[in-house]
């Protein structure tokens, strides 16, 4: 009765993290998309543009058709000016600033985690002879340099786009292992153990039965650098624990996957008592 109702409290724990998730995951769509509409719509002027300066070009008076003219260096410098302008535009809604400079535009990328405003971030691009990055803050593990080669030539707003997805999810993953050791060290055994780019987190913690406590130990590991929950969690306890506690390792690895890992401890730290 003790477990199965400890059970019932993980699963409505899980489901309401499922839902608040979808519901984020909804939040962020619709950014996504009305991101994606100011784009188009850039776009869709700039073709006009173009189509518009062809036009002129080959009708000369009387209609007849005109030398194509290749655009100068300016010409070339100015377009790329309005469109960085009016990319700033755009990403001011999504946590990166920017302001133009004398020799191309730098940009600040502000990260959060719930709400909660974490670092900010500079990348200084210079825009002639071409685009390359002059200076920039961003931490050395993660993967500038991979980011550029793939985006900076062909797609600077897709190579923000990127850095930014990288920062934000390193910011997130840190501020729950911060989170964690500040508020619940009295849970954990030890010192939680993460690398630089904290996508590999490794603690233990104990939980308590039958007046006997068995060591937890918990393996989460972040596979994909954009994201700022596990892709892969393993939580086992020792050979000598109750068959029962394998349950609640399994629902402890559902709720790391899940959720927040401080919130995920709050959740069922709540219900520990329980246990003990």
């Amino acid at each position: 009765g003790v477990f199965a109702h400890l059970a019932a409290l993980e699963v409505q724990a899980h489901q309401a993290a499922l839902k608040q998730e979808e519901l984020e995951q909804q939040e962020e769509k619709v950014a996504r998309l009305k991101e994606r509409v100011q784009e188009l719509r850039l776009q869709r002027d700039e073709l006009r543009a173009k189509v518009d300066l062809q036009q002129n070009r080959r009708l000369g008076k009387g209609g007849a058709m005109s030398d194509p003219v290749q655009p100068s260096a300016q010409a070339v410098l100015e377009r790329k000016i309005k469109s960085l302008k009016s990319m700033l535009q755009i990403f001011y809604l999504t946590g990166i600033s920017g302001k133009l400079t004398k020799q191309g535009v730098c940009f600040c990328i502000s990260t959060a985690y719930e709400g909660t405003y974490l670092d900010s971030y500079h990348v200084d691009l210079v825009l002639k002879p071409e685009v390359r990055i002059l200076r920039h803050s961003i931490p050395i593990f993660i993967p500038l340099e991979q980011i550029s080669k793939k985006y900076l030539q062909r797609d600077i707003r897709r190579f923000m786009s990127v850095l930014f997805d990288h920062l934000n999810a390193y910011a997130g993953r840190r501020y729950q292992a911060d989170q964690l050791q500040e508020h619940f060290s009295d849970h954990i055994e030890g010192t939680l153990q993460r690398n630089s780019l904290c996508n590999l987190l490794v603690f233990k913690y104990d939980v308590s039965k039958n007046s006997k406590t068995f060591p937890f130990q918990a393996r989460l590991i972040y596979g994909d650098l954009c994201l700022s929950l596990p892709t892969e969690v393993l939580v086992s306890c020792t050979p000598d624990a109750p068959v029962s506690l394998a349950e609640v390792a399994a629902a402890h690895s559902d709720l790391f996957r899940s959720m927040a890992l401080h919130k995920a401890f709050r959740s069922f730290s709540s219900t520990e008592h329980i246990m003990i």
